[in-house]
């Protein structure tokens, strides 16, 4: 007879740094329902993304693919249609699979993007040989993303079949009480008026927030997308208990917060005091000029030309980032709440005794490190170490804190090996259920981390790559075609204040670390696609 396979509730936030949980010793943040998880679980304090981006990082957890190898190099490259998802792989073998909030494997905008070889002063390729592949992502079964925000009935996109395999699934695009996707349909039946009062064009307003993007949103908090998701979430398993489903499942809640704009509704937008913040202590570490990158975000604040009401990074002053953080907490706070939620029905309903409950974020936010706002190229532990929380009921030391390095691209191999399930060729992750359950097991020497810029920053002329090796004790960073780089004791110097990279007493750890890092490079080549014939 086959043992039953566990259930998964796998909960993703958007943007959310490691130490933005109290568990992770944050002394200001409350998080009481997900400090419950890390009580009842192994909590991993070393775990690292593997892009510091949205949409490459989390292609990295749904194909368990190194960047070069899924493609998805940038935000608004979707997961190829052609790829094995490891949901596919749980649908397959009889999940029920659910997906709510935000998924942001396709594209959410229609923007063009500067043309790359407009320079070159030769007779240009036709448009369908334009890229080194025929298939490019493109058309319409790639904007379904777009299109969920338009759709008058979200069952029927149900009815069309998986969304990377996901049977079931209410998408939310974009963020803060802008967001939308298949919410749209939902808010509107609830505040028809709500696109004319989005914080972005009609916030309330509070004269005590100026930074950039705290934006008081008027809609009230049971109809912010945070409570949607939730909702949608909670009304899965009532479903799923009273139609008696002999099925596992596997669900994935996934929320649109705390990424930028900063939009917690309610009681959840003065929760937290921003005189109560403390901020890094590279912040106030002057100058700014570890890297040409950093000076030039600092020089353009001093100059007044930053453009800080998108999504590029911008610096700011300490009132500002205090006011930014305060406001991520108040968003963080209604995610815990609203966890705490989840976590009750599934006791309910006695469904956590067989369920794996996983946390974890796509990236962090540099939030106020080095006076620096949201992401982009440079690799700060704020931005590349994310929280990852995996409870198990078959766990037997639960309540234990792993440093072990590990990072996003093991989360599908983890979960199919919990499963009783195999990966397929081309997943690169590791196994982690192996340090879940006592056996002496060292995932990584080192984590790859790799990168490279949508937008051209400023004072650059092309967008910039970057391929970043972090271990224990040392984070090195390395751009093509520049002449500087980073390299950070961060064992001790935590807040990476000191870059080494020209230092002469740590040429030999650089070049070290280099060939450490084109090592994992190799190691990290994929074995797909898989050999059809010898020859």
């Amino acid at each position: 007879m086959t043992k039953k396979r566990p259930n998964f509730l796998f909960i993703m936030t958007d943007q959310q740094r490691a130490d933005h949980l109290s568990c992770a010793g944050n002394n200001l943040l409350k998080t009481p329902n997900i400090d419950s998880l890390a009580k009842r679980g192994k909590r991993f304090d070393k775990f690292y993304v593997n892009s510091g981006i949205c949409q490459t990082n989390r292609a990295t957890i749904m194909t368990g693919q190194s960047v070069t190898q899924h493609g998805v190099r940038v935000n608004g490259i979707p997961i190829s249609l052609d790829s094995v998802c490891f949901t596919h792989l749980l649908e397959a073998a009889g999940y029920d699979t659910a997906l709510f909030g935000k998924a942001h494997f396709q594209n959410f905008t229609t923007d063009v993007p500067k043309e790359i070889i407009a320079d070159l002063d030769l007779d240009k390729p036709p448009e369908q040989l334009r890229d080194s592949i025929l298939n490019v992502r493109s058309g319409p079964k790639y904007e379904r993303e777009l299109n969920f925000t338009n759709s008058t009935d979200p069952m029927q996109d149900e009815l069309e079949g998986s969304y990377y395999g996901f049977k079931n699934f209410r998408v939310c695009t974009w963020h803060g009480d802008g967001v939308q996707g298949h919410y749209t349909h939902w808010l509107k039946q609830r505040f028809p008026e709500a696109e004319k009062n989005i914080s972005s064009v009609n916030p309330e307003p509070d004269s005590r927030y100026t930074a950039p993007q705290a934006q008081k949103p008027r809609m009230p908090a049971e109809l912010y997308p945070t409570n949607y998701i939730t909702e949608m979430t909670l009304d899965y398993i009532d479903n799923y208990v009273a139609g008696e489903n002999n099925k596992p499942f596997f669900i994935q809640c996934s929320f649109n917060d705390p990424h930028h704009p900063f939009t917690p509704p309610g009681d959840y937008w003065d929760l937290y005091d921003p005189a109560d913040v403390i901020l890094s202590k590279s912040f106030y570490h002057q100058p700014h000029d570890q890297t040409p990158i950093l000076a030039r975000f600092h020089k353009q604040l001093a100059d007044g030309e930053a453009n800080r009401d998108w999504v590029l990074p911008y610096a700011v002053y300490e009132d500002e980032a205090k006011q930014i953080t305060a406001l991520t907490y108040g968003m963080i706070a209604f995610i815990d709440d609203s966890i705490g939620r989840i976590l009750k029905k599934l006791s309910e309903h006695n469904l956590d005794e067989d369920t794996v409950i996983i946390f974890t974020s796509d990236h962090g936010d540099w939030m106020g490190d080095h006076g620096l706002m949201q992401k982009a190229i440079l690799h700060y532990q704020g931005l590349i170490r994310v929280p990852f929380i995996w409870v198990d009921p078959n766990d037997p030391a639960p309540s234990s804190v792993s440093s072990d390095l590990a990072c996003s691209q093991d989360i599908p191999n983890t979960i199919l090996a919990r499963a009783g399930l195999a990966p397929c060729v081309g997943m690169q992750g590791k196994d982690l259920t192996k340090l879940m359950f006592g056996t002496k097991f060292n995932p990584y020497d080192g984590i790859l981390i790799q990168q490279a810029t949508s937008n051209i920053l400023p004072g650059d002329t092309k967008p910039i790559r970057v391929k970043t090796f972090v271990d224990l004790e040392w984070r090195l960073s390395y751009y093509a075609d520049k002449d500087w780089g980073e390299l950070y004791n961060i064992k001790e110097d935590p807040d990476e204040i000191y870059n080494l990279w020209d230092i002469q007493d740590y040429r030999e750890t650089k070049l070290e670390l280099i060939a450490r890092m084109f090592e994992a490079m190799v190691d990290g080549e994929s074995m797909s696609p898989i050999q059809v014939n010898v020859g």
